[in-house]
């Protein structure tokens, strides 16, 4: 599998950490990751954003690796944040996970199935 970032000279261009568009050329699987809350194996959520988006970027990774798949495989990320306060954190820790990895990426602000959540993230992911 093969992937291209594509940033249009039409359009204003990624501000970090993120592509505009991404090619996946060759893929033989693909991978949806429904969205991934932060909840341990015990049941329990962490209270700040910052436990809470670790945690949830941990589950993601695990269900990547049950996949046998890691980081460099996902080619679409979604975030749903409970409150715009929360993007600029948000954004340094899927960069803490991904590293100078840039999968293609929407960020949304919205109610969130559970009052306790601050975030949760689906990924798309294909070797």
């Amino acid at each position: 599998m093969k992937t291209r970032t594509i940033e249009s000279m039409r359009a204003p261009p990624a501000s970090g950490g993120y592509s505009q568009a991404l090619e996946v050329v060759n893929a033989t699987r693909l991978l949806f990751v429904s969205g991934q809350i932060p909840q341990s194996l015990d049941g329990s959520v962490p209270q700040t954003f910052g436990e809470q988006a670790r945690q949830v970027w941990n589950n993601v990774l695990a269900q990547l690796d049950a996949a046998q798949m890691n980081v460099s495989h996902v080619v679409k990320v979604t975030t749903f944040l409970s409150s715009r306060q929360y993007a600029t954190e948000s954004s340094a820790i899927r960069r803490e996970f991904l590293g100078v990895h840039v999968p293609a990426l929407t960020v949304i602000i919205c109610d969130i199935y559970d009052e306790q959540w601050l975030l949760e993230v689906e990924v798309t992911a294909a070797a």
